[in-house]
């Protein structure tokens, strides 16, 4: 996997101060994109052991609230099966830290059968906090949305939908 940029400290990609990780590679190709360079699997810099490193090592302040991870798309899944072993470093080093997902694919399509779905899906959710799902929809744009681009995407608890077996959304937008 390679990876297109790491902002070290990013707020408007979910609350607090968050380190966020744009990785490459999209087949959505949404119209509007604002990150369209990441289409591409192989824009930018190959993803290492010394690319986790200083991500964890970037979270460590107790001023970090998480790791966000965005794109292209994290979805995918040759970009689940990348990410796997720095989500659970997180979840296993730094437990307090939260984990945000945005992928053009919806929840379901994560479950199997479904059209993101891979043999490391249901670990990689489960690891994560929250996940930011379907693609962005220009005719849908809407600024005053929290953390999303367009009103068709939904911001998932994802520890209440896996406890309960319904998705389980949370609203944060802007009154």
């Amino acid at each position: 996997m390679k990876y297109g940029e790491i902002k070290q400290f990013s707020i408007e990609n979910g609350p607090g101060v968050r380190v966020s990780l744009f990785v490459s590679g999209c087949s959505h190709h949404c119209p509007g994109c604002f990150s369209a360079v990441t289409w591409d699997f192989e824009y930018g810099t190959p993803f290492t052991e010394e690319t986790q490193e200083r991500i964890l090592a970037m979270l460590q302040p107790t001023y970090m609230a998480g790791l966000t991870l965005l794109g292209g798309d994290p979805g995918e899944p040759a970009n689940q099966q990348a990410l796997l072993p720095l989500v659970r470093r997180v979840r296993e080093e730094l437990p307090a830290k939260n984990i945000w997902v945005y992928s053009g694919y919806l929840y379901e399509d994560f479950l199997p059968g479904g059209r993101a779905c891979c043999q490391v899906s249901a670990e990689f959710l489960s690891l994560c906090d929250v996940l930011v799902d379907g693609p962005f929809l220009e005719d849908q744009k809407n600024l005053m949305l929290s953390f999303r681009g367009s009103e068709n995407q939904r911001i998932i608890d994802l520890r209440k939908t896996q406890a309960t077996g319904t998705v389980t959304e949370l609203f944060l937008d802007r009154k």
